[in-house]
């Protein structure tokens, strides 16, 4: 039987306690026969060359290749996939500068194949594979509580969002184009659900100024801090607690609840959470 990640409870409560529990929970679930299978059969796979070819024709191993990049579930576009790989082996190629996706840029700079053949070299292959395991895991999360999936990748995918040396442009477009991400951002910073509908220059700018003034940074690059990091994730199950309990809270009792107490501006729905998670 699969190891099925326990998650006790919902909101800060529930991701305090995931925190704590994380590597024994990743380490149970990697030791699991289907995970490890899989993960094996790559690693074998890629302990010789492979052919982009039979990279796309082995189903198997392109799931698990594409799930090691966040990609899973992108494995059916096996044409768009084999042009990203013969885009990035041009070297003048700006197809992914234009592509501005981190994960397929990620993608074709780890495969890195060269005339149609991908060879990896040991280190690279295991680096895949914790990769793999990694996400593997955010995936078996996000079947107890999806926004516990959010949160981790979140936390792991910030940083290659952000980049480095990148404009404030660049980073607050890949954070729009990566749902997950600007899922957990968009809660956090209550943005209206009718913002869509802004033009895209507009929505950048609410988002630069909201991401500064919710984490007090003055440049975007230090969003990926490990400080604005869990400040983003703790304020994203504050807000996402009052949203879902709105019902009971008029609006402005909702205001006083985010603005009445804790070092996040935490209201007693999430301080609730986070109370009985120092018993966990």
């Amino acid at each position: 039987m699969a190891f099925q990640p326990v998650v006790p409870m919902s909101g800060i409560g529930g991701w305090k306690f995931l925190q704590s529990t994380y590597d024994k929970q990743l380490q149970s679930f990697t030791n699991s026969p289907q995970v490890r299978n899989d993960r094996d059969y790559m690693i074998e796979k890629f302990a010789e060359p492979v052919t982009m070819d039979d990279l796309l024709k082995d189903t198997r191993l392109l799931r698990a290749t594409m799930t090691a990049f966040d990609l899973s579930g992108e494995e059916w576009k096996k044409g768009f996939i084999k042009k990203v790989f013969e885009e990035a082996a041009d070297p003048e190629s700006t197809f992914l500068a234009r592509l501005n996706n981190p994960k397929y840029t990620a993608l074709a700079k780890a495969l890195k194949p060269e005339n149609g053949v991908i060879s990896l070299e040991i280190e690279d292959v295991a680096a895949m594979a914790v990769r793999f395991e990694a996400v593997s895991f955010e995936v078996a999360i996000g079947n107890v509580d999806d926004s516990m999936r959010l949160s981790l990748n979140y936390q792991s995918e910030i940083s290659t969002i952000v980049g480095s040396g990148s404009s404030e442009d660049s980073i607050v477009y890949r954070l729009m184009a990566d749902v997950p991400a600007y899922t957990v951002v968009r809660t956090a910073l209550n943005m209206p659900s009718d913002a869509t509908k802004l033009p895209v220059e507009r929505q950048a700018e609410m988002l630069k100024s909201g991401l500064k003034k919710a984490l007090g940074v003055s440049s975007l690059a230090d969003i990926a801090s490990p400080e604005a990091v869990d400040k983003m994730i703790v304020r994203y199950h504050a807000m996402k607690s009052i949203s879902e309990g709105a019902a009971v809270y008029s609006p402005a009792a909702a205001a006083l609840t985010l603005l009445g107490g804790g070092s996040y501006g935490l209201g007693s729905s999430a301080s609730q959470n986070l109370f009985l998670s120092s018993f966990l």
